[in-house]
């Protein structure tokens, strides 16, 4: 007995002393906090309230944890609510949703709403799948896409080697193709041998010379992987409208360095435009090239600001030829996007998809030139009612970024810009990376393709028509703020977006 009461007398002693330094050391450390922040002159706070002004700090990053998990409601959260996460999570685990009980939804001014039809399609009234349409039918290599709804531009570098293999996979698996983003084909990319449309960003990284022109040889050379089906011109993109893409210096690695063709572990700053396309003929002069090089069908993609360019677009095209067309236009956002970006450009730089989709299918088809160049919208559309509103204003298919990031397990931390995404989808660290099996998210992503191409067809069957194709916007209704709605309507109107003397 008298051993174990000296024993257990050591032990409270040795956890005493334990206790006491640790109180020393802390009281030195707050000490040494309190000269420091009394002396230096960069944080006012600090300055005038040393060492308790530091916890300011800690509660507003603690401050979004709890917002996000414990105060914001389920349709309040920004970017993405939690509603939407949810759902996005729940098919990609189960492969279908239902939710009981009517909807969470609170409706408000500008909400569409589906026109179902009286009499909507029986399940055996709808004929055999159509043949897919074409994009680029005078190209050497046109493309028949299988899935309406795909994966948006996301580069390697951006996005971490787990999480390009894991959508690569899954794009086989789904039916869909992989738009490689500005950064250049990756073996990763090519990994699961789905479709891939490669992206020729302002940069040109993976074919570019130093001046940040086209290397032909290089282009040609990708070209001889017959998974690559289009090439992207990239104008600008949701995130940064007339700001190039930035990958930080230290996601530069080696291997991201070779793909790409720049020094490592220098940031990666692409010009705020291609070098070579100043005007709209210098635009499809360098369109007429790549689609010579890569023998692909070749489209632009850009986020809508200013009308007056695009109409001088439509004007070039159409004195050159419909011909000298892109095969297609990838509509962004300017909400933001996957990339990180200054927040003047996110939150106020660029039109919405809602106003710029309908808005580019009427000048188009105004044009003559609507069969001639598909649509591709993207941006925020991570729903099947989101995509099929899309069809009902004007798109022939859909790209999606941030949903398939939801789809490799994100829970929109925040965090992609400091390589310390917790989700190993944005970050080059290995311990980070670990958690994320490719294996398992693939799977995910294939069920996320296949629920939303199921569910679009849903809604086209409840408005009346065979597929999504068919939807126009006489099956949309937009709310009105007297709570009743309206019809969809016409939005071009040249006296509304040119100066007189233009039209």
């Amino acid at each position: 007995m008298d051993t174990f009461a000296k024993f257990a007398m050591s032990g409270l002693e040795l956890l005493g002393s334990l206790f006491l330094f640790t109180v020393g050391l802390l009281a030195l450390g707050a000490v040494g906090l309190y000269i420091y922040d009394k002396t230096q002159t960069k944080n006012t706070i600090w300055r005038n309230y040393p060492v308790f002004g530091h916890f300011r700090n800690l509660f507003q990053t603690l401050g979004e944890f709890f917002r996000q998990y414990f105060f914001a409601q389920d349709r309040e959260e920004m970017p993405f609510n939690r509603a939407e996460r949810e759902w996005v999570g729940h098919v990609c685990e189960a492969g279908k949703d239902v939710v009981p009980f009517g909807s969470t939804k609170v409706f408000q001014p500008g909400m569409p709403i589906f026109a179902n039809g009286l009499f909507p399609k029986l399940d055996g009234d709808i004929p055999p799948a159509r043949e897919p349409f074409t994009i680029g039918p005078d190209s050497p290599h046109p493309y028949r896409p299988t899935s309406l709804f795909n994966i948006s531009a996301m580069s390697y570098g951006s996005l971490s080697a787990p999480a390009i293999r894991a959508l690569s996979h899954g794009a086989q698996m789904g039916g869909c193709y992989l738009n490689t983003g500005e950064g250049g084909v990756s073996p990763f990319h090519l990994e699961g041998e789905c479709d891939i449309v490669y992206q020729l960003g302002t940069a040109k990284f993976g074919a570019r010379n130093d001046d940040a022109t086209l290397n032909e040889d290089k282009l040609a050379k990708i070209c001889e992987n017959p998974n690559i089906k289009m090439i992207e011109i990239k104008l600008s993109q949701g995130a940064k409208p007339g700001k190039g893409g930035i990958l930080p210096a230290a996601k530069v690695n080696k291997e991201i360095a070779e793909i790409r063709g720049i020094p490592e572990g220098q940031a990666a700053l692409s010009p705020n435009r291609h070098v070579d396309a100043g005007n709209p003929d210098e635009l499809l002069d360098l369109i007429a090239q790549v689609r010579r090089v890569s023998k692909r069908p070749v489209g632009i993609k850009f986020c809508m600001g200013q009308v007056k360019p695009i109409q001088e677009l439509i004007d070039t095209i159409l004195i050159r030829g419909a011909a000298s067309a892109p095969d297609y236009i990838a509509l962004d956002s300017g909400d933001g996007g996957t990339g990180a970006a200054p927040m003047p450009l996110i939150d106020s730089t660029g039109m919405l998809i809602e106003d710029s989709l309908p808005l580019l299918d009427d000048m188009l088809t105004d044009a003559g030139l609507r069969d001639r160049i598909k649509i591709i919208a993207s941006g925020k559309l991570i729903t099947s009612a989101d995509v099929a509103w899309a069809f009902c204003v004007g798109a022939d298919m859909v790209n999606n970024g941030r949903g398939f990031m939801f789809a490799l397990g994100c829970i929109q931390a925040l965090k992609c810009d400091k390589n310390t995404c917790p989700t190993g989808i944005t970050t080059h660290d290995k311990r980070l990376q670990q958690g994320l099996d490719p294996t398992n998210k693939a799977v995910r992503v294939r069920n996320y393709v296949k629920t939303l191409n199921e569910e679009v067809e849903m809604i086209a069957h409840a408005c009346g028509v065979d597929c999504p194709r068919d939807l126009t916007r006489e099956h949309l209704l937009v709310m009105q703020a007297s709570g009743r709605t309206r019809p969809f309507t016409k939005v071009w109107n040249p006296d509304r977006y040119l100066s007189p003397e233009r039209h």
